[in-house]
């Protein structure tokens, strides 16, 4: 609530992003049970999982569990659910599937089924989809201690580790059988982190906090009228997707946009000016990175109207600027003597734009400035593309047109760049 006024809730829908998509296979054994937090785990890197379950898998969790977690469909059989009605679509899906992800991920994974995948049986879904993909494979077995040291089950293993199978090793331990030793199923961070790795995520924000701005303000001029912009919130959202995947724990504060936020970042919606800085001012000491995407509005009219205004002729209104948000947050950092958090602001500019950003970067005590042309309707508001200029003090880094997304990879990546840099110049001073 500001001024009296309750900020609107927006509709949120999906939008089409940029998501790798993993095929999570889950065999049978008591193990099976910790898919569902590999999940969770790869859900929270922004990855979207498709489960696949054994018979055998489906004796130990339902699949409605993972339907619920994933938010996908859990395929059980290869020819749908029902012999009497077969599913023609289901009968080249192992295909489609095959063509779509990014990496199958088998955790757990029996001696069965490594065996069929070494022999190349196919009499399944799992086992078929491990022979028509051509994405990345990695499995993580979990047996009895004497399954896992069987010389069966290592002559398979080194099959398939000579085919490039990544192989995360179980762990040591008392097993469900009652035996000690090795066959106990690794840590559902470890699977996670051996995956994101496979994909090629870096995890280089793990244990930072990123503060990201997203998205329009919208400022009331009455119960139904306010002052807005073109802001999408698009870009601002891309890089909350980016840091996520990357390891880092997002704050992502928006103002009204049509666009579902990351389901691992926590979200906190406002309306107005105002709103965004409160929001913004009492959380940014917890931040390693803020990141100032927002299109924020720089007026409020000066007398809201409680009422709606009729039309009537003419009308004029006054305006007062709002707070520099990013200013605000410079000289709060300058006057505490800290160089954390990194402060990274947005110049949307259509004119004069090197000129300008590097202006607002030294105005605004900034580390940079992401500058975009936003004249340009290939790459400005509500594009899902962008080219943009990262401006610092001694430089201006062009990184050229590309999706909102990959855009977003690279702004962290100066980020993270920026900030060795500058410890490598004063490693003594306080941060």
């Amino acid at each position: 609530m500001v001024d009296g006024r309750v900020a609107r809730t927006w509709p949120r829908i999906k939008v089409t992003r940029e998501i790798m998509k993993i095929a999570l296979g889950v065999s049978g054994g008591i193990a099976a049970y910790k898919a569902a937090e590999i999940v969770r785990h790869l859900q929270e890197r922004g990855l979207q999982v498709q489960v696949i379950m054994t018979a055998a898998a489906q004796e130990f969790v339902r699949p409605l569990t993972f339907a619920a977690l994933s938010g996908e469909k859990v395929i059980t059989s290869m020819f749908g659910s029902s012999a009497e009605e077969p599913n023609l679509d289901s009968a080249v899906e192992h295909i489609s599937v095959a063509q779509s992800i990014d990496c199958l991920l088998v955790a757990p994974v029996t001696a069965d089924v490594i065996a069929k995948f070494a022999q190349g049986i196919a009499n399944d879904f799992l086992s078929t989809l491990y022979l028509a993909t051509s994405a990345p494979v990695i499995i993580a077995p979990a047996m009895n201690v004497n399954m896992w040291e069987h010389p069966a089950t290592r002559a398979n293993l080194e099959i398939l580790r000579r085919r490039g199978v990544q192989v995360v090793e179980p762990g040591s331990g008392y097993l469900a059988c009652g035996m000690v030793g090795a066959g106990r199923l690794a840590e559902p961070e470890q699977i996670a982190a051996a995956t994101l790795e496979c994909l090629g995520i870096a995890q280089d924000f793990a244990g930072e906090t990123v503060l990201i701005t997203a998205g329009p303000t919208h400022e009331p001029i009455d119960p139904v009228r306010y002052l807005g912009n073109r802001s999408s919130g698009k870009m601002g959202y891309a890089l909350a997707e980016a840091a996520l995947r990357r390891g880092a724990k997002v704050v992502l504060v928006s103002g009204p946009t049509a666009l579902q936020p990351p389901s691992a970042a926590h979200s906190i919606f406002v309306e107005t000016a105002h709103q965004m800085r409160s929001a913004v001012l009492d959380r940014w000491e917890q931040a390693s990175f803020i990141i100032m995407a927002a299109a924020v509005a720089d007026y409020h009219v000066k007398n809201f109207a409680s009422e709606k205004i009729k039309r009537n002729g003419p009308m004029e209104l006054q305006l007062e600027p709002n707070a520099d948000i990013l200013a605000d947050l410079g000289s709060l950092r300058h006057a505490a003597g800290r160089t954390s958090p990194m402060l990274i602001g947005f110049a949307a500019e259509t004119g004069n734009l090197l000129e300008n950003a590097r202006a607002k970067l030294s105005k605004k005590r900034a580390d940079a400035m992401v500058l975009n042309d936003v004249s340009r309707p290939e790459i400005g508001f509500n594009s899902d593309r962008n080219e943009v200029t990262i401006v610092t003090s001694s430089d201006a880094i062009l990184v050229p047109e590309a999706s909102k997304l990959k855009v977003a990879q690279r702004i962290l990546d100066e980020a993270l760049r920026l900030r060795q840099t500058r410890a490598a110049l004063s490693p003594s001073r306080s941060s």
